[in-house]
């Protein structure tokens, strides 16, 4: 099963941009779209960690696991 990140939903939940979101965490704006587009191959448990603390959520809130696709 593909997983999706919640990167847009947490942040806007605050009022908070993702760019903000990004700035605050110490991260490229870009990281967050690959994130989002479920590109990211992996995340640092340091980047993960400060997404929790700046978005005040724990680290499970953020990933969710998407049904595969099916093939007829």
């Amino acid at each position: 099963m593909p997983t999706a990140v919640d990167i847009d939903v947490m942040p806007a939940r605050r009022k908070m941009s993702v760019g903000e979101l990004a700035e605050r965490v110490g991260i490229t704006p870009a990281n967050p779209a690959v994130l989002k587009n479920g590109r990211a191959k992996a995340v640092r448990f340091t980047a993960l960690a400060a997404l929790r603390d700046v978005l005040e959520c724990r680290p499970g809130d953020l990933p969710r696991r998407e049904p595969d696709d099916v093939q007829p």
